[in-house]
């Protein structure tokens, strides 16, 4: 009898434990679980890490597949989770994978080389039993759409391109203009603006610190045949009309004219929620993957929208003259430093010994010293935290207060050089040699901070 009990509950618990496992396994379909696999891959002597995502429940099932390329910047799969998700939901295979750290820099990258990294994931997802192999492509966001048409050029693998918040434009001239509105959008106008966009920029570049600055996309462009959907939303980094106009006309000219264009109000550049393209919501913009899976479905359907507003057009940034070359500049600031900081110092040392005052080494190039000092390591600190951030701090009216203070100590030092080269001048008959070696060099120094300060804007309004 105790046998039969035992029997009798070990099949209640069975049946139980059966029933709530497809419970579970029923919620986990209803809710829409995705299946997530690790995976590795090598491109280049690099091994990638990535994660495939795919649709709950389709075993056995072939599904398109889609391989995300990321933005700018030392970018991880977990950036782009939004993405992935609501893909899987619309049917996608997904690979999406950390960028690689080897040869990825501020200061150096190849676009080359990140399309390569692409094409080794499609050949992965080539390789999988759950996905189409007709359907490959690739999505590209931001610096993205630079790397997929090279990646899609070299491969028939690809069979289609996606594009978001794509530039037709090169990466310093997109920068420039990118970093222009974000300083209007914080309220900044005067001289600040084209000191940070157009000028620390070009300096940027040509100095090495803005990888690929002067890549041009539309070669690359020209080459693709896949069908292309490019898509924007009110887009403050890449510029949305010119870079519409520009893709669109570099694929023509190649041949290619399954292109479709679709533009989303009240998103941001990665096309998430935003009500003023700045700032960005957690969502992804409504009916943004909906476009894309119908559109992978039938690629022959064109649905091309308007042009939207574009309030600027960005502006091709010239090369710095030689005179003005970043080893020029960096040579002269350096030498400015050291003049106004060694004056300082030996009057430091004077004053210590309490020896008096040569003529002519007064009070004037003392301050001419201190403010010059002052001007140029306060610049260079500011500049490069509103270059890093876009942020410019407290602000005055339209104008940032530490712009405003970095002015001031701009037009303090070129009246105290004016003074100290009167009173020079004055009593230059009674002046000692080595007095006059010192005032020298500020002098020097004196008339290489002048046409620097207009160079920078901090001599301009």
């Amino acid at each position: 009898m105790r046998a039969w009990w035992a029997v009798c509950l070990t099949a209640v618990l069975a049946v139980w434990a059966t029933a709530s496992g497809v419970a579970v396994a029923a919620d986990s379909a209803r809710a829409g679980q995705d299946v997530e696999q690790s995976v590795e891959f090598r491109s280049g002597g690099v091994t990638l890490h990535g994660t495939v995502t795919a649709p709950a429940g389709t075993a056995g099932v072939r599904r398109p597949g889609v391989v995300l390329v990321h933005g700018a910047g030392p970018e991880t799969r977990a950036k782009y989770r939004a993405e992935v998700r609501a893909m899987a939901r619309a049917g996608f295979v997904v690979l999406s994978y950390d960028k690689r750290t080897a040869g990825y820099s501020l200061t150096r990258r190849s676009y080359a080389q990140l399309a390569g990294d692409a094409l080794a994931g499609v050949r992965l997802l080539h390789g999988r039993a759950d996905v189409d192999p007709r359907k490959v492509g690739l999505w590209g966001f931001s610096e993205g759409g630079w790397v997929v048409p090279l990646a899609a050029s070299r491969s028939a693998q690809v069979s289609y391109v996606v594009l978001v918040g794509a530039s037709g434009v090169s990466p310093a001239r997109q920068s420039a203009w990118s970093a222009e509105n974000s300083l209007r959008h914080e309220g900044v106008a005067g001289s600040l603006l084209g000191t940070v966009s157009v000028t620390g920029t070009r300096f940027l570049a040509d100095a090495g610190l803005l990888a690929e600055a002067d890549y041009d996309p539309l070669p690359a462009l020209r080459r693709v045949h896949q069908p292309v959907l490019a898509l924007w939303g009110e887009d403050r980094k890449s510029p949305p009309a010119e870079s519409a106009v520009a893709i669109e006309e570099a694929l023509g000219e190649g041949g290619n004219t399954d292109v479709t264009l679709r533009f989303f109000p009240y998103a941001d550049h990665k096309l998430h929620t935003s009500s003023d393209g700045f700032q960005r919501g957690e969502q992804l913009v409504p009916g943004y993957v909906d476009t894309m899976a119908a559109w992978v479905a039938g690629h022959g359907h064109r649905m091309n929208d308007a042009l939207p507003h574009q309030v600027r057009r960005s502006h091709a940034l010239a090369p710095l003259p030689e005179y003005q070359a970043p080893a020029v500049q960096t040579a002269a600031f350096v030498l400015m430093v050291v003049s106004f900081a060694a004056y300082l110092l030996g009057e430091l040392v004077r004053s210590l010994r309490r020896r008096p005052c040569a003529p002519g080494a007064g009070w004037a190039p003392r301050w001419l010293a201190a403010a010059g000092l002052a001007t140029l390591l306060c610049f260079l600190g500011y500049f490069a935290f509103v270059a890093m951030t876009l942020t410019p701090g407290p602000m005055l009216g339209n104008r940032p207060v530490l712009w405003l203070i970095l002015q001031l100590l701009t037009a303090a030092t070129a009246l105290t050089a004016v003074a100290t080269g009167v009173n020079w001048w004055r009593v230059r008959a009674s002046v000692p040699g080595r007095t006059n070696a010192r005032l020298g060099l500020l002098g020097l120094t004196s008339a290489l901070f002048l046409p620097w300060a207009l160079f920078w804007g901090l001599a301009t309004p």
